[in-house]
């Protein structure tokens, strides 16, 4: 796996896609685009982007720790479907939400805990993992 995340709009997609740009097809599955998440994919290279967008899904309906529990196993899911072929790879974009003032209302720190536990989660399940800033791209794993 690897994980991709920064600000929003500091142009992680469009650096996913040159960093990709070789390997074709690619599904490319985004949140933002209102595309359900889904756990079968059609090509060995798959992006999800938006991740941070489906966990906000959860939250009307579960505890942070209780997502977190959920978003865990389809962590699990996604390494078992890259293991099964060797030329697999999912490419997991998330902004990162967890900087700033911390929200007022309960759902959105739910949000923002939920998300600071799923990209750490990610991170230690990814062998790569990209931080983008204004297009540029730091590798800190």
């Amino acid at each position: 796996m690897h994980f991709v995340t920064g600000g929003a709009y500091n142009g992680k997609a469009k650096w996913v896609r040159n960093y990709y740009s070789e390997k074709a097809p690619v599904q490319w599955i985004s949140a933002y685009q209102d595309e359900a998440l889904p756990f079968d994919f059609d090509e060995d290279f798959v992006v999800l982007q938006g991740v941070e967008m489906w966990l906000r899904n959860d939250i009307q309906e579960q505890t942070a720790e209780a997502i977190r529990i959920k978003w865990q196993e389809i962590i699990k899911r996604w390494r078992i479907w890259e293991e099964e072929k060797k030329t697999r790879c999912c490419i997991i974009i998330g902004a990162d939400i967890t900087k700033g003032i911390v929200p007022i209302e309960a759902c959105n720190r739910t949000w923002r805990d939920a998300s600071g536990w799923f990209f750490q989660d990610i991170a230690a399940a990814s062998s790569r993992v990209d931080i983008i800033w204004y297009g540029i791209a730091q590798q800190v794993k």
